[in-house]
This record gives C-alpha cells, sequence and structure tokens, in this order.
C-alpha cells in the first residue's frame, strides 16, 4: 500500500470513528530512556506540519547513538488513531522509536531479540504502553485498526506497532 493510500486510510478510519475529522491532531511522547516529554500538534487544517514531526523524530531518536532520523507521518496517525479508538488521551510512554541499523546490529548481537530487517530502523515503528489503558486493551485496539504489524510484549510491558504488513504477534 503507498503512502497517499495508507494516510487516506487511517484519514477514513479516524472519521467513521469520530464522525467528522479533527482540525488539528496532537500526540504525547515520553521517552522513558532520554526523559524527555513533547506534546506538539503535528497535523493542522489537512497536513502535517514540518515543526511538529521535526520534534517528534528528535523525540524518537536512536537514544544510544543520538542520530536523528525521519520517522514516517503515519506513524503518527496510527497512534493517534490508536490514543482515540481507546479513549485515553495520556501520553505514551516510548520504549524504543527509531534505531540505527548499527544499535539494531548491536542488540541482536548481545542476544536481543531484534528483527534484522526490523521497522525500527526504517523510523516505521514504535514499541509503546499508554498508562491507564492495559496492554492488552491496546494491543487488540491496534490489531483492530488492521495498520500494521503489532505485537505485544507482556513480560517487557509494551506493544510493538509498526507500519509493515499486517500481522500479529
Amino acid at each position: 500500500m503507498g503512502v497517499v493510500a495508507s494516510i487516506a486510510l487511517l484519514v477514513s478510519s479516524l472519521s467513521i470513528a469520530n464522525d467528522t475529522l479533527p482540525a488539528s491532531k496532537t500526540i504525547g511522547l515520553h521517552n522513558l530512556h532520554t526523559g524527555e516529554r513533547l506534546r506538539v500538534t503535528y497535523w493542522q487544517d489537512g497536513q502535517f506540519l514540518s515543526n511538529g514531526l521535526t520534534q517528534l523524530n528528535s523525540v524518537l531518536r536512536d537514544h544510544r547513538r543520538d542520530e536523528v532520523a525521519r520517522i514516517d507521518p503515519r506513524l503518527f496517525e496510527l497512534l493517534y488513531a490508536l490514543r482515540e479508538s481507546v479513549g485515553n488521551s495520556a501520553d505514551f510512554e516510548v520504549i524504543s522509536g527509531y534505531r540505527s541499523p548499527q544499535t539494531n546490529q548491536n542488540l541482536a548481537a548481545a542476544g536481543r531479540q531484534v528483527a534484522s530487517k526490523s521497522q525500527h530502523i526504517l523510523g516505521r515503528a514504535i514499541d509503546i504502553r499508554l498508562p491507564g489503558t492495559s496492554l492488552e486493551t491496546l494491543h487488540k485496539a491496534a490489531v483492530a485498526l488492521k495498520l500494521g504489524g503489532v505485537g505485544l510484549y507482556q513480560e517487557n510491558d509494551f506493544i510493538h506497532v509498526d507500519l509493515g504488513r499486517v500481522r500479529y504477534w
């Protein structure tokens, strides 16, 4: 599915859920590794805001290498849709956002469960939890959106969502 089609699908799913399209979209993130908190409007009047996207990219940087990458804006749309679907406006707690290829290789070498072609490397994945919403509820809501991959990691207290093909684990 192309970028335009994916964004159209996200927009239409939000429209169906809310009956109207919001004038602006804001999300909040709390990066648990850096301590940074950000609540920013990233979309307004039908378009993405470059300043908001830049701030989100920075908070989701590879904290191990302090490397910022472009996060696919559809990931923010997915987070917005997920938050709306569970009715919780709290800030997402971020366990992992962007990972550089080197960080991904280092994690794999250390025995961590990471995919060699991880969506994190592409700026298309995030590992999160949402205070006030159980992991099971968050996982079920993400699966119901059918917008990409969704993984439940109860032992590590987070879910993974990405913009890859629809799959669940």
